[in-house]
């Protein structure tokens, strides 16, 4: 059993005063969320410009813009909210915080964890990334840990299956 590592608990009587060691998400999940942004709207804004201009004059072809500045405003927001997102190991229970303008901060203990699983879509493998999603017995503490390096998020699944699993028993 692990007594403590860098990013980890260490079961120590005083760590629970302790401030929490928070882990941020690796910076491919927001370049896989600006790829996806600009992969749709940028097409978009492109036929937008193209078809207004043909059809309805090249003064509504500056509708086009809309997309753009969607675009250019989605990207900003988009490294706001991934800057937001953090997770921390305590000795019993796992943080998850995210949001940007209404903050949201879930606990976990380890003890209450039925099963945890890590998911990739296609979209994610494709950007060497992957997801932890814990699943509780109360369906409204269900929480994700999305876009992780996939050797981060199986090595979070087996310690927090062990940790899971240790404290259902009652160890």
């Amino acid at each position: 059993m692990e007594t403590g590592t860098g990013s980890g608990p260490g079961g120590a009587t005083g760590e629970r005063d302790a401030p929490p060691v928070w882990t941020g998400l690796p910076r491919g999940v927001l370049t896989m969320r600006r790829m996806l942004l600009a992969v749709w709207l940028v097409p978009i804004g492109v036929a937008l410009g193209v078809l207004l201009g043909l059809f309805a004059g090249p003064g509504w072809a500056a509708f086009a813009a809309l997309p753009f500045a969607l675009t250019a405003w989605g990207w900003v927001l988009l490294g706001r909210n991934w800057r937001s997102w953090r997770y921390a190991e305590r000795a019993d229970d796992l943080l998850i915080s995210r949001g940007v303008l209404w903050r949201q901060e879930t606990i976990v203990p380890y003890g209450r964890m039925q099963l945890v699983e890590v998911t990739s879509g296609p979209v994610e493998r494709y950007f060497g990334l992957a997801g932890v999603q814990l699943h509780t017995a109360a369906a409204a503490t269900d929480a994700r840990i999305p876009g992780l390096d996939p050797k981060e998020a199986e090595r979070l699944r087996d310690r927090l299956t062990e940790l899971g699993e240790a404290r259902s028993a009652g160890l």
